[in-house]
């Protein structure tokens, strides 16, 4: 049975970050895409220049109707502006008993654009991060969750964790690509371990919407049936191969997309960035 995937974030016009990047991480995994709208951002690969966030009572119309029709199987939540956003998303999980959601929690852009309102962090603590499978930080965005300093190493990454953990109760998986080094690593806590997942980095500009593009692809992993350790690693991968061949797309002239079906488009030599 082919899962149904709804993801709860804003939309990106290029079509490198939010929900264009889920619908095709979706797809790449062979899952069913949805998507209930909780933004429109005026944005290409150079920044963001405008945010329009539709009424709450919109939001959750649209997330209403796609539960009175349609199986849900995983939920994966992007670009929440407001806290008044937040609240609504987090109501409606709750009403409909959703238990597999990924959390990203999109703070900041890319290109360093603020992307919510100051009252969205208290209520992500409050309302949906207790509602998580998974919350996916990076760094930047660990450190408001938990009001400490941005770390600069492992150890700092995996306090992080344990605080977040702490005051949801969600499994937290910190992504280290803010650090410096020949490896990018990302650390799991699940409440009882550290799992710490390392992979080369890849350097190319071309990140727009990496952030989304590896919580999509967990997201599906675990609607397949895979637990925490085994969607990240595949999601990594994912990741790692779309990267490389990024070079592949030729998207503005800023932070690019990632190539999210490299595995279905034939590749070339020149293609891979190594």
């Amino acid at each position: 049975m082919t899962p149904n995937l709804l993801s709860i974030a804003g939309s990106d016009p290029s079509g490198g970050a939010g929900i264009q990047a889920d619908l095709k991480t979706f797809s790449a995994f062979r899952c069913y895409g949805m998507a209930a709208l909780t933004a429109l951002t005026a944005q290409n690969t150079r920044g963001v220049t405008a945010v329009h966030v539709p009424p709450p009572q919109f939001l959750k119309a649209q997330i209403d109707a796609i539960y009175a029709d349609i199986r849900v199987d995983a939920v994966k939540i992007g670009m929440l502006a407001t806290g008044a956003i937040v609240s609504v998303v987090a109501d409606r999980l709750k009403t409909y008993g959703q238990n597999l959601i990924v959390i990203d929690p999109v703070l900041v852009a890319t290109s360093g654009d603020s992307l919510g309102a100051p009252d969205v962090v208290e209520a992500l603590r409050r309302d949906l991060l207790p509602l998580a499978t998974l919350v996916t930080p990076n760094l930047p965005e660990a450190a408001r969750l938990a009001e400490r300093p941005i770390p600069h190493d492992v150890a700092g990454m995996r306090n992080l964790a344990e605080i977040i953990h702490e005051n949801s109760g969600a499994a937290v998986l910190i992504k280290g690509g803010h650090l410096n080094g020949p490896e990018s690593t990302d650390i799991l806590f699940d409440g009882h371990e550290h799992t710490v997942f390392s992979a080369e980095r890849v350097e190319t500009p071309n990140t727009h919407g990496t952030g989304c593009t590896l919580s999509a692809a967990i997201a599906a992993c675990l609607a397949q049936g895979a637990n925490l350790i085994e969607a990240i690693e595949a999601a990594k991968d994912y990741l790692t191969e779309a990267l490389l061949r990024s070079g592949s797309l030729k998207v503005g002239g800023g932070h690019g997309p990632v190539q999210h079906f490299h595995a279905l488009w034939p590749e070339t030599d020149h293609e891979r960035l190594q």
